[in-house]
């Protein structure tokens, strides 16, 4: 199966989400993007591992920028291949991905193809497994085993953000909080103690948090402390002797992992309860204060683009942020959309965000 790098890239996103690419199951679509970016592109380095496919110049330009996206999808639910669409006067492309995140894909692919003469050099990632467990990550990956490939001056995700520069992301941590009791005949409950009863103290808790709101570069990053599972019981006539509350705090990049997990802890440290974290990832700042940022805030806000705001959920960004990379999510779409039967994405935003950064890796 064969693409034009070179089409426009409406045109490329469509022949994109016309390649299913579930997680795990991405490697046609890497197939084709390897002999794409083999046979119309000039001056890149080209590499594939695994199903990941990495691309780089060497022109000894003073700055790089990654443009960086995943392959894979949600499964296919009855919407592959994709159609075209008017809606409020819009034309939109419908179909799996087109938001989450073909769209970006396929203007990084056409920029590759088609900026001859960038004032940086470029790293291009196109990554698979990003939307299933972290540990199967092909950006993760690549960070473990080829990790000079992360380096550069910004990295830009092409996460659907509308057409807003989405800067940073925030941390997330999951807990699982334990209260313990005794088992008892519920005829005579008043010989055990019921651990599900246990967990209202926690449950009240959490309903009457107050979550912080931080500003960081001009980003307000709102937090929230959220049940998300309940477990416990044993039988229709036991008083249960375990249950537990699992817990998830989304947190302000200001925090570290441990700082937002102790967080946690002390909100319910008086309350006779098993503390364990059973998942986490930092967040990232926005780091808007680099210049190669600053140049892409310019142009967004130049060029028609919806400005910059705070990333709400974790991406990949925080991966680049570690190493000290400033990265920001930018790319085509609504992400309240990604993931939905009905996922579409406004074709005019595929021009602008390609526009944009066209203007950007140019230096008009």
């Amino acid at each position: 199966m064969s693409i034009d790098l070179r089409a426009d890239p409406i045109a490329l996103t469509s022949a994109l989400v016309d390649i299913p690419s579930v997680s795990r199951d991405e490697a046609v679509i890497v197939d084709a993007v390897l002999w794409a970016l083999r046979e119309q592109t000039t001056g890149f380095e080209v590499l594939r591992h695994g199903n990941t496919l990495l691309a780089r110049t060497d022109r000894g330009l003073p700055t790089r920028v990654i443009l960086a996206g995943h392959l894979d999808t949600v499964p296919i639910a009855e919407n592959v291949p994709g159609r075209f669409e008017e809606l409020d006067g819009q034309r939109q492309l419908y179909g799996c991905g087109s938001v989450d995140m073909k769209s970006g894909d396929a203007v990084f692919l056409h920029l590759a193809a088609t900026v001859a003469d960038p004032v940086c050099d470029l790293t291009l990632i196109f990554y698979d497994c990003e939307e299933i467990a972290a540990e199967f990550n092909g950006l993760g990956r690549i960070e473990r085993e080829l990790p000079d490939w992360l380096d550069g001056d910004l990295a830009i995700l092409g996460e659907p953000s509308g057409g807003w520069i989405e800067a940073g992301c925030q941390g997330t941590l999951r807990v699982r909080l334990t209260a313990t009791g005794a088992r008892a005949h519920t005829a005579r409950a008043w010989m055990g103690e019921n651990a599900i009863h246990a967990l209202a103290p926690i449950l009240r808790r959490l309903s009457e948090y107050r979550p912080r709101e931080v500003d960081i570069d001009g980003c307000v990053y709102r937090e929230g402390l959220s049940a998300v599972r309940i477990g416990g019981g044993v039988a229709g006539n036991v008083v249960p002797d375990e249950a537990s509350v699992e817990v998830n705090f989304r947190f302000a990049p200001d925090r570290s992992l441990d700082s937002a997990t102790e967080h946690v802890r002390q909100l319910f440290s008086d309350l006779d309860v098993q503390f364990e974290r059973t998942d986490g990832a930092a967040g990232a700042l926005p780091g808007l204060s680099a210049p190669a940022a600053k140049n892409l805030v310019q142009q967004v806000h130049s060029h028609g683009g919806g400005g910059v705001r705070a990333k709400y959920g974790w991406t990949d960004v925080s991966r680049f942020a570690a190493r000290g990379i400033p990265a920001v999510n930018f790319g085509p779409g609504d992400p309240s959309l990604a993931h939905t039967v009905d996922e579409h994405v406004p074709t005019a935003q595929i021009t602008m965000v390609a526009d944009i950064l066209r203007g950007y890796l140019t230096g008009a």
